[in-house]
């Protein structure tokens, strides 16, 4: 009999575990990033709604905080926080600044930390 026909071919069982660990490490990566982008998108609506407002280069700070802070409250983005909203005003010139930063733990000491920053321009300088 030749040796070559009898020889092993496939995945033996450490492997097989190895090859299922790591897709299930990139599984877990996905089901805990996923949702920061979800929210990130809903972030990004909110300012595309609030650059849509009529007339909103001539509202004041607290009105353009309390259209976005509603906005977040109805679409449950807690990320953003009072402090990572900037507003500049200038005549009829309207910037709005998101800058904030999400972490999530991944498992045991592992984390992930995710970096947005967001802008939008109204009026004329």
């Amino acid at each position: 009999m030749n040796a070559s026909l009898k020889r092993q071919q496939g995945l033996t069982f450490i492997s097989l575990v190895f090859v299922l660990g790591i897709l299930a490490f990139f599984v877990l990566l996905i089901l805990k990033i996923g949702p920061i982008y979800m929210d990130h998108n809903k972030v990004t609506s909110a300012l595309a709604a609030l650059e849509k407002t009529p007339d909103v280069e001539t509202k004041t700070e607290p009105e353009i905080r309390t259209i976005l802070s509603k906005r977040f409250n109805m679409n449950y983005v807690t990320d953003v926080t009072g402090d990572d909203i900037k507003i500049i005003q200038s005549g009829n010139y309207l910037k709005v600044v998101i800058q904030y930063d999400v972490i999530k733990p991944i498992l045991g000491n592992l984390s992930v930390l995710v970096e947005f920053n967001n802008e939008i321009e109204v009026g004329l300088e």
